[in-house]
């Protein structure tokens, strides 16, 4: 399996993370480094967050999105109006260019849902020319993303069956200190870098917090919309009053982290 994210419709993505990954665009981009004239490769595009961003950071030659998704290769198509960018469903793990072809290869919130992360790595590592850049950035599960750690720790208390699944989201590979680092170490980067990477979560009241898991997109889309509908119930009536917190419904922000790495394909 190439990925173990699902995505069931564009728009239920950009609900869930679509907006954030906007965020999460530009100081990337700003770590990650970019300049004019080169040609960059977008793994695992998903709905264009840094696709669409590259173009206002620099006036790039050309930019190659890939997805494994026909939902997010679709979507972008549609929306897509550069000339610049093409987009192509394709498999992080087994990228379909030639050695050296690109300048750049970025991959933003993508790792942690392939099947073999270093292998991917591996790959942009492969087709980024010697002497361009190979970044990355995940979020850091664990101890970086409180507003999903409240839905998970509450979900915790109500539903034994979600200790497997919390454990499982919390501890995905790439998510924890230094495991990008270490991995772009050993596919042969060089002058590799590690930072955090914060934004903030922003939601007007908790049903643009709650709804968008009940979708069906991501992990805790699953698992929310595949819960029976008592406990489903009584899991959104427990997450109201953590995200309530006492206080009434209304605008809450969570502070967000993720891990990024940036490497140099040695010459």
């Amino acid at each position: 399996m190439a990925s173990s994210f699902n995505v069931s419709s564009a728009g239920g993505y950009e609900q869930l993370m679509g907006r954030w990954s906007k965020r999460l665009a530009p100081p990337f981009v700003d770590f990650a480094g970019l300049s004019d004239n080169e040609r960059v490769l977008d793994v695992g595009c998903g709905n264009g967050s840094l696709t669409f961003f590259l173009p206002q950071a620099a006036k790039v030659k050309e930019i190659v999105a890939i997805d494994y998704s026909p939902v997010f290769v679709e979507d972008i198509v549609r929306a897509n109006t550069d000339p610049r960018i093409s987009v192509r469903q394709a498999d992080a793990m087994a990228l379909p260019f030639e050695n050296g072809s690109f300048d750049r290869a970025l991959s933003l919130l993508v790792l942690h849902f392939v099947s073999d992360p270093d292998k991917a790595i591996s790959e942009m590592r492969r087709v980024v020319r010697p002497g361009g850049v190979v970044a990355a950035a995940v979020w850091d599960h664990m101890g970086g993303m409180p507003g999903m750690r409240m839905l998970l720790d509450t979900a915790a208390m109500l539903d034994d069956d979600s200790h497997d699944f919390r454990r499982n989201y919390c501890f995905r590979p790439m998510t924890g200190p230094d495991e990008m680092k270490n991995s772009f170490v050993a596919q042969g980067l060089a002058s590799v870098e590690q930072t955090l990477l914060t934004i903030r979560m922003d939601y007007q009241s908790f049903d643009d917090y709650w709804m968008p898991f009940t979708g069906g997109d991501g992990p805790l889309g699953q698992y929310v919309a595949g819960l029976e509908a008592g406990l489903r119930e009584r899991l959104k009536t427990a997450v109201r009053g953590a995200y309530e917190a006492g206080r009434p419904d209304g605008p809450r922000s969570f502070a967000s982290v993720a891990w990024a790495c940036r490497g140099v394909v040695p010459g």
